[in-house]
């Protein structure tokens, strides 16, 4: 016989539907994460200034500029201030949203400006806080225009209710996988390859190989994270929706950021150097070897995915030096992309142990329907 409850209160409150996190919250709380890594890159050499920390805000304007320097200040706000009107949209108007985004992104903007008084690599201008505000400004904007043609929530909410199972669980999983694709923008790691520690803790790059041995580990670097990255993808999808049809898409964007990393980082003629031998061994085999494990039983893929992932990060930690992309990648070190190749590392680094607790997490969470 079913109970009700008498209190109208409870009834009330069991009946209102209740509000599911966003996927956009976590993507915004990584991005900030993010922006403070990248803009207090490499974070070592604090001591104090000799004034105070807020002097860049009345400094005359910087003897040396160049375009490149504002379109990174600008560019990397964009996207913050398009997340936080995207967060925020749901229980604000869009203008409240837009003011949200412009006054949230002066205030960590500034806040890391005055950081950077305390780093002797970093110089704090105010010229890179009217760009980043200026930036937020424009994403913020184009979010909150692009609202008014989201009908139903936006196609990004749309397509996780359909394809993806309700709750958090989901949401992080969505945030993973854009971290692993954001840690493909690195021309420096193997194919799909993350963990890399060494750089950490050694300075020497190891013993070179014949080239044949750095082939067959980094196939089997590429095809083990490939089939990782297609059990992650898998966790949290609904039954109906086609999983090969998904980790196809992922991968194929996947490739799409590899190849963009090497014609903007690279020369002309290295777009495709990421292409070797052994990542195009890795990439079939893979394929093959995840098209196999998906239909295994929920449980049991979770517990693969962890082993895999523990044994990709063992490998690429042994992995013999590039033999195809020295000369290249040594051009690439000595660029000026400092920053930015500290970020991808960072990420890269960090990608698999986040990864490994994601599971953890999934096998602990009780699921709400059954999956495949």
């Amino acid at each position: 016989m079913a109970i009700r409850s008498t209190n109208p209160s409870l009834r009330e409150s069991s009946l209102a539907p209740a509000r599911e996190p966003s996927p956009t919250h976590f993507f915004l709380a990584v991005y900030v994460l993010l922006v403070i890594y990248a803009t207090l890159y490499p974070l070592i050499g604090w001591r104090a200034p000799g004034g105070s920390a807020f002097a860049f805000l009345t400094a005359p304007w910087p003897r040396y500029l160049t375009a490149f320097d504002l379109a990174v200040n600008f560019f990397g706000y964009v996207p913050f201030g398009l997340l936080c009107v995207l967060a925020v949209q749901a229980r604000s108007s869009g203008g409240t949203a837009l003011v949200f985004a412009i006054v949230s992104g002066a205030v960590l903007s500034l806040l890391l400006e005055s950081t950077q008084s305390f780093l002797p690599a970093r110089v704090s201008s105010n010229v890179d806080l009217f760009a980043n505000v200026a930036g937020a400004a424009v994403g913020g904007l184009v979010a909150a225009i692009l609202a008014r043609w989201r009908p139903g929530g936006g196609p990004l909410r749309r397509w996780r209710a359909q394809a993806l199972t309700p709750g958090a669980a989901a949401d992080l999983g969505l945030a993973l996988l854009g971290l692993w694709l954001f840690a493909q923008l690195n021309p420096a790691t193997l194919l799909f390859g993350s963990g890399d520690l060494r750089d950490l803790f050694v300075s020497a790059v190891g013993e070179r190989h014949e080239a044949e041995l750095f082939v067959s580990i980094e196939a089997t670097i590429t095809a083990v994270n490939l089939v990782v990255v297609a059990l992650l993808a898998s966790a949290a999808v609904r039954p109906e929706v086609s999983i090969p049809g998904l980790v196809v898409a992922l991968v194929v964007v996947a490739l799409g950021v590899k190849t963009f990393a090497f014609a903007i980082l690279m020369r002309a003629e290295h777009v495709f150097a990421w292409l070797t031998p052994g990542a195009q061994l890795g990439l079939v085999g893979g394929a093959v070897l995840a098209l196999a494990v998906l239909w295994l039983p929920y449980a049991v893929r979770l517990t693969l995915a962890a082993m895999l992932v523990m044994v990709a990060t063992v490998l690429v930690n042994l992995a013999p030096p590039n033999p195809y992309l020295s000369a290249t990648l040594k051009v690439w070190e000595q660029g000026h992309f400092l920053n930015f190749n500290g970020l991808t590392r960072l990420v890269s680094a960090a990608w698999p142990f986040a990864a490994l607790g994601y599971l953890v997490y999934l096998s602990a969470a009780p699921r709400r329907k059954p999956l495949r």
